[in-house]
């Protein structure tokens, strides 16, 4: 690898941090921005486990990512 970083290992690391953020924002209370956020982060973990071919992950974050804006989007209508 040469100490080059691959798209994947940047995306998962900005997909954390996302979540990371995400987490905190919703524990503060702030609705509906926290779950928005946690479900960007979630999308983005599910490309990576997309690129990673890992379909645990993939199920994981599929569910995760249809349920925070499937969610949302009933909850604010």
């Amino acid at each position: 690898m040469g100490g080059r970083l691959k798209i994947d290992q940047i995306l998962k690391w900005v997909a954390t941090a996302i979540l990371a953020v995400g987490g905190v924002i919703n524990s503060l209370g702030y609705y509906p921005l926290g779950p928005i956020i946690l479900g960007f982060g979630s999308l983005a973990w599910l490309v990576v486990s997309i690129m990673w071919k890992e379909k645990s992950l993939i199920v994981t974050n599929a569910f995760f990512t249809v349920m925070t804006f499937g969610t949302l989007m009933y909850a604010l209508n």
